[in-house]
């Protein structure tokens, strides 16, 4: 039996399979800001991310009779934002490429502490990342912001999971490399 998820704004999504637009409205109103935070940090540009948006949100409208809450309905638009902007990353001819498993390093991960010097370093990273070359950047996004592991990235993107993880590490110290030069450090 499949799993059905009730999310908060279940019946939202029936009033808009139902035809309802004050519904569509309102599922656009709670999710648009989200998404297109989404779509800005894997394609980089605002304008392209609009286009992202809008596009997302109509396949999704279209779309929504065929949305059968095995997920909630942000999880479920979220997917179609992600593989959106990938597409339009497609489109740019995105260009991945791969080292060996032995050149790759093991960098560890720092802890997040809630001071306010940290939130100043966290702002600091996400400007920062917005100077990586488009593949660090997209796969560093779509790791650390969205959540998704390495194996979900390469099915994303259409990469080797192995692919993904050098891009990450690649996209880690060019990050690095753009903070130690604006004299932020850990």
């Amino acid at each position: 039996m499949e799993a059905i998820y009730i999310d908060k704004h279940y019946n939202l999504v029936v009033e808009c399979k139902q035809g309802s637009k004050k519904a569509c409205y309102e599922l656009y109103r709670l999710y648009s800001k989200a998404m297109l935070n989404i779509a800005y940090r894997i394609v980089g540009n605002i304008g392209e991310a609009e286009d992202v948006l809008q596009e997302a949100f109509l396949h999704a409208f279209n779309k929504v009779h065929d949305f059968r809450q095995e997920t909630t309905f942000g999880l479920w638009l979220k997917q179609i934002v992600v593989s959106r902007s990938i597409n339009l990353l497609r489109k740019r001819k995105l260009e991945w490429t791969e080292l060996e498993d032995e050149k790759m390093m093991n960098i560890p991960e720092e802890e997040i502490d809630e001071d306010e010097e940290k939130n100043y370093k966290v702002a600091a990273v996400k400007e920062a990342m917005k100077e990586l070359p488009e593949g660090y950047r997209v796969v560093i996004s779509l790791y650390l912001l969205e959540g998704y592991d390495h194996e979900e990235i390469g099915q994303i993107l259409n990469i080797t999971e192995n692919t993904s993880r050098t891009q990450f590490l690649r996209a880690k110290r060019k990050l690095g490399e753009i903070l130690s030069r604006k004299g932020i450090t850990s």
